[in-house]
């Protein structure tokens, strides 16, 4: 069975960023199609009228979502992007305005509800003030916490943390326990190289020799057939003997078995045969 709908498989971008572009007027800042989105910049005062604009004239019923981006090096270093989903003709559409850290940005909550906790969410990571936004407060971190943490401007070591304890049932504040100091790790690369003297690279930098000494002949390595032959002499007269000379030495002790003198000694031991042998009884002999 078959299902028809009036909305494209795939939606197309041609002719639509002319048509946006004409709807939106003065409120338009800048507009470009990027990577096969449309991208529209507006005035951030005119941000609810653009919006409504899209979702009443141009069908673009759904806000997906509210980002925020941090450009520290701008004057405006906040962008607010919306993205805007048309449902019924299959087409997204991104819509961006600037500030700082002190202007608001009007609220969207007049159109879409949803908004609420979209907006909590980039003022709590960024800071960025939502006016109109009648219940503008964090939603992911402690209502306690200083700073806004996608900012990038806390500390690294700080003085205290929060948790949440599970023997008080709610979250503390504690002083900051580091398990180590906080190294710094240098990762060199082995084209370019340390700014620094390695252990065992003491040396590296020592002048080269102007007159290096090399060996051409063999004469100069101390090899050749005079070497050989003072290495085949014998270096001692105390060398094991191949055969028995018959030559006694006087200073030298008597065999074990030559002391016939010598008593024998009485075992002190036990037998222990019959701890090690069987018994012939029991074997059935």
């Amino acid at each position: 069975m078959s299902v028809l709908h009036s909305a494209p498989r795939i939606a197309s971008n041609e002719g639509r960023l002319d048509a946006l572009a004409k709807a939106l007027g003065s409120m338009l800042l800048d507009s470009l199609e990027d990577h096969g989105e449309i991208i529209l910049t507006v005035k951030r005062e005119n941000i609810e009228d653009a919006l409504r604009l899209l979702r009443d004239d141009h069908a673009y019923q759904q806000l997906v979502e509210i980002a925020g981006v941090d450009y520290p090096g701008r004057a405006e270093r906040f962008e607010v992007v919306y993205m805007l989903l048309s449902l019924t003709e299959n087409h997204r559409v991104m819509v961006k305005v600037s500030t700082d850290e002190a202007t608001p940005v009007p609220t969207v909550t007049t159109l879409w509800p949803v908004a609420g906790w979209l907006e909590r969410e980039v003022f709590d990571l960024y800071g960025v003030i939502f006016e109109g936004n009648s219940d503008l407060r964090r939603i992911l971190t402690d209502y306690g916490f200083e700073g806004h943490p996608f900012r990038k401007d806390f500390p690294l070591t700080g003085y205290t943390e929060l948790r949440y304890s599970e023997e008080e049932r709610r979250v503390v504040y504690e002083p900051v326990e580091l398990a180590q100091d906080f190294r710094t790790f240098d990762f060199m690369s082995p084209w370019e190289g340390a700014d620094y003297v390695l252990p065992g690279d003491e040396k590296a930098d020592s002048p080269p020799v102007d007159d290096p000494k090399t060996t051409e002949k063999a004469s100069e390595t101390g090899a050749g057939a005079k070497t050989d032959a003072k290495a085949a002499e014998k270096v001692s007269d105390a060398a094991p003997a191949e055969k028995d000379s018959g030559v006694e030495d006087a200073g030298a002790p008597d065999p074990t078995e030559d002391r016939k003198d010598r008593e024998e000694r009485e075992a002190s031991g036990r037998d222990t045969k019959g701890a090690t042998e069987p018994d012939e009884k029991e074997s059935g002999e």
